[in-house]
């Protein structure tokens, strides 16, 4: 036992020196990797703090509208005073209901059986210019100057008197007739109805009757036709009054279009004395005498423009916010 131990021994030095031996032969390590020093970080470049933010305040919290009725009212006390211009064209339908006359010599017996036939006034035209002022949205007044076209009016008279062989003798007038109208108005507005708005009114004033180339042919039987005329034409001025119903449509705030009815009273207006007989005009004595139109009126349709003076100025729009500047 001890002799084995003894050659273990042995053989675990002989084995070591031999492994001395064999390393002895080989080349020395290389070095182990050393990473370089660290060094330290750069410091930053010095830079000013930003500056504080600039406080806006917030912008007004936004309203919406309120919803607009389907059926939208406008027009209500208190919108647009001011002044407003007016003009207007249309069309007359004129009609009087007698011609009566009023003699002017008293050495003449007039008919006794005299009557009037037929009588008739042409229709005429019109146009006429204005200035007014509206009260708020319900009430406005004007005043307007009128010129109407000359037109032809006619009527026929027969009697029975000095009528021989006919059963009735003829007297034939004819004439030309002009007015010109002025009026104050008075409207009232009924609010507007998608851009429409009703209206209705009266007018006060005078018109300014003229009567041109006033004649009468006087028949009588199977005589040849006598002649008389007015030397000269004449003029009368005779109290008017109307009624006005209408519609007006807003083009825009400042400018509407109207188109309206017209019922015109203009009056009884005379003509000139006609001065002659069917014998001539040598101062023999016949008739003499001026005749009414009486009760003169007219249905009529007209179109105006009215612009209001001044009406409705929009507002500037408010500045823009300024601008945040973020830092």
């Amino acid at each position: 036992m001890k002799v084995s131990c003894t050659f273990a021994a042995v053989v675990a030095a002989t084995l070591g020196l031999q492994s001395i031996g064999l390393a002895a032969d080989y080349p020395p390590a290389p070095p182990q990797y050393a990473p370089p020093p660290a060094y330290p970080p750069p410091q930053p470049v010095y830079a000013p703090p930003p500056p504080p933010p600039i406080y806006v305040p917030p912008p007004p919290a936004y309203t919406p509208p309120p919803p607009t009725p389907i059926l939208a009212l406008r027009g209500a006390v208190g919108e647009y005073s001011g002044w407003y211009l007016r003009g207007d064209i249309g069309v007359s339908a004129q009609r009087y209901k007698n011609f009566d006359f009023t003699q002017t010599n008293a050495s003449f017996t007039w008919p006794a059986s005299w009557r009037i036939d037929q009588h008739d006034q042409k229709d005429a035209s019109f146009f006429s210019l204005g200035i007014g002022y509206q009260f708020g949205g319900w009430f406005r007044l004007d005043v307007t100057g009128e010129y109407r076209q000359s037109t032809k009016g006619k009527a026929v008279g027969s009697y029975s008197e000095f009528c021989p062989g006919a059963d009735r003798c003829f007297d034939i007038y004819d004439w030309d007739h002009q007015a010109s109208v002025f009026m104050a108005n008075a409207y009232i507005d009924l609010g507007t109805w998608w851009c429409f708005t009703p209206f209705f009114g009266v007018g006060l004033g005078a018109a300014y009757h003229t009567f041109d180339t006033m004649t009468d042919i006087g028949i009588v039987g199977n005589q040849s036709p006598g002649f008389g005329y007015a030397s000269a034409s004449s003029s009368d001025w005779t109290f008017a009054w109307a009624i006005h119903a209408g519609v007006a449509y807003e083009v825009s705030k400042s400018l509407k279009i109207e188109l309206a009815y017209r019922y015109l009273d203009l009056g009884s207006p005379n003509t000139g004395i006609i001065n002659c007989s069917s014998f001539g005009c040598g101062g023999t004595g016949g008739p003499q005498a001026y005749y009414t139109l009486t009760d003169l009126h007219a249905n009529e349709l007209k179109l105006g423009v009215r612009w209001l003076i001044d009406c409705c100025e929009v507002p500037a729009p408010p500045p823009p916010p300024p601008l945040m500047r973020r830092g």
